[in-house]
């Protein structure tokens, strides 16, 4: 029987992870050049794929002595993998729920940042495709906090082992990722 995380690990290497021609680099959103870019979404919007990342996560957040609320994080890299992690846990008859972070608040209605059946009170878990600097995250956990909401930690599908893990630490927030860039045979960029 073929390992769900190989199997995942390997649409990640097939879909997601690409790597710049020689003399080439992509610019990442932290605005950092690198060699290599992991367009997470390639995965996440793949039905397999979204069963296989909902089904780890789910299993992740199961073994946690505590079990969150909600999932979610920013708009819109969370928004599949938050899918997916809700369906698999309404599929075990578990009650999770979801929430969306808007890079802005809208300008009409509840004019809100958070999206979503969360309130202040519930305790969540940010998700993450890729973490680079956590700069992505810690804006979403800034505003799940504003709104008075606890956040437990991040999880992310890929560490591309850039300081991320380091930023959440010096924040206080647990951090976990089903892969790390290294798992995939790329070094990460020495500082």
């Amino acid at each position: 029987m073929f390992d769900k995380k190989e199997e995942l690990k390997a649409l990640l290497r097939e879909r997601s992870i690409k790597i710049a021609p020689e003399g080439e680099y992509f610019v990442l959103a932290s605005g950092k050049k690198s060699g290599y870019y992991c367009d997470g979404r390639l995965t996440t919007l793949d039905s397999r794929g979204a069963f296989l990342i909902g089904e780890a996560i789910f299993e992740a957040l199961r073994r946690d002595e505590t079990f969150p609320d909600a999932v979610g994080g920013m708009a819109i890299g969370a928004d599949p993998i938050s899918a997916a992690i809700i369906t698999v846990a309404g599929s075990q008859g578990v009650d999770l729920k979801a929430f969306i972070v808007r890079k802005e608040a809208k300008d009409h209605g509840t004019k809100r940042y958070v999206e979503g059946p969360v309130k202040a009170g519930d305790r969540v878990v940010v998700v993450e495709d890729v973490v680079t600097t956590g700069g992505s995250s810690l804006k979403a956990i800034d505003r799940l906090e504003e709104a008075g909401i606890k956040v437990d930690g991040v999880i992310a599908i890929l560490d591309r082992m850039e300081g991320g893990a380091e930023a959440f630490a010096e924040r206080g927030y647990s951090f976990r990722s089903l892969f790390k860039i290294t798992d995939f045979g790329i070094d990460p960029p020495r500082s």
